[in-house]
């Protein structure tokens, strides 16, 4: 950590204001202490009221207060823990000293592997609306969230994801050793079963229901929901999105090589039910920086977090008293299952970029990249009149 990074840090977990002595109605004693939990100040309160004399209060209130500031000088904080400080190290400095650590292993390989699992972690915290920031966040439903995002957003193997988990369990063994945390977060996480399917397409009359039922309910979130069947845009790239990477006129939406999980510039088609109900939904309205899904997946300033799209996922799933094999994932693959059925499997294959652009499209770059046309023609099968 560098001298300048380490005096914010500290600076940050022991800022106080000076303890005052209040007299009235009620006597007390109060001061701020930064409380790194929450990122702000917070008051803590010492009354008096519980000693009859005033002269006896204004000793003890003399005393209390020399008291205070001896302690509060000397690094005390009232909202830490002093067996737990070590927990308010910046997160990424201990992934540094992790690096720092792994670098000094024997083989290439598993130097590389550890470092892209470690780049991969750090990609999950910045697509959080509230990354992270101390050591001791690094906890079971911290941990929890990243590997459903590996699963479901990044469409992982099960396989893939014990593989995460095993390296999540060494991380936290590295970071117990030094005393950072005290406990392994991953200990309570169940492996998957590797032969077990993970989720499970949707059923045309399912669609139909699920449709329906948002329709009634929450056009805001269909409305992800038909992005998620259509476009097999990803929830985390989803989260991404701003009006102005959609074109009307050539119905396409752009998904640019930073937020890409392959790291490449493309558009995708947009069909015309996806059209429709972005104007039933007024969506253009809003400025063309505004990220198309924000809080309660109304475009906003402020993009909503990626796993917002499961969480709502799961609440109608409850309401439809859908098994939990069925998740919002499964959009995806029921809309590849029906586009390759109706319209061939090459044309769902590129709407999907699953594959390598093709040697025709190697002088196309990004923005220039066409889209087929049958992907804005495809109805699907949510309703009978789309």
């Amino acid at each position: 950590m560098s001298v300048v990074k380490k005096r914010n840090s500290i600076k940050e977990v022991l800022g106080f204001t000076y303890p005052k002595l209040h007299t009235g109605k009620s006597w007390y004693i109060d001061f701020l202490a930064f409380d790194p939990a929450i990122g702000q100040m917070r008051r803590k309160k010492y009354h008096l009221d519980n000693i009859p004399k005033i002269t006896e209060r204004r000793k003890r209130a003399t005393e209390i207060i020399e008291g205070l500031m001896k302690q509060l000088r000397s690094g005390w904080n009232p909202w830490v823990n002093t067996e737990e400080s070590r927990g308010y190290t910046l997160f990424e400095d201990c992934l540094e000293r992790y690096l720092e650590y792994i670098m000094r292993m024997d083989r290439a390989k598993t130097q590389s592997s550890y470092r892209s699992r470690v780049n991969i972690l750090r990609e999950y915290i910045e697509s959080l609306v509230i990354p992270i920031k101390y050591v001791y966040q690094f906890d079971s439903v911290f941990v929890t969230d990243f590997l459903d995002w590996i699963y479901l957003d990044r469409d992982s193997s099960p396989r893939t994801v014990n593989n995460y988990r095993g390296w999540c369990s060494a991380l936290a063994e590295f970071l117990i050793e030094r005393k950072y945390i005290q406990s392994n977060p991953v200990e309570k996480i169940k492996v998957l079963k590797e032969d077990a399917k993970k989720r499970k397409d949707l059923t045309p009359a399912m669609l139909k229901k699920m449709s329906a039922h948002l329709k009634e309910t929450d056009k805001h979130f269909l409305l992800a929901c038909y992005f998620e069947y259509f476009t097999f845009i990803r929830p985390t790239e989803l989260s991404h999105l701003k009006i102005g990477d959609i074109s009307l006129k050539a119905q396409t939406v752009f998904v640019p090589k930073e937020v890409s999980k392959n790291k490449r510039d493309a558009n995708v088609g947009l069909n015309e039910t996806i059209i429709k109900l972005l104007l039933e939904l007024d969506t253009f309205k809003y400025p063309d920086s505004y990220y198309l899904f924000g809080k309660d997946f109304i475009p906003s300033e402020k993009r909503a977090n990626a796993d917002s799209y499961n969480r709502r996922w799961k609440k109608m799933r409850n309401e439809l008293k859908w098994d939990d094999c069925y998740q919002f994932y499964s959009l995806k693959d029921s809309g590849i299952r029906d586009l390759a059925n109706s319209e061939g499997i090459v044309i769902a294959r590129d709407q999907a970029r699953h594959t390598d652009v093709a040697t025709t499209n190697k002088y196309l770059q990004g923005r220039d990249m066409a889209v087929h046309v049958e992907t804005k023609k495809f109805k699907g099968v949510f309703d009978e009149d789309t």
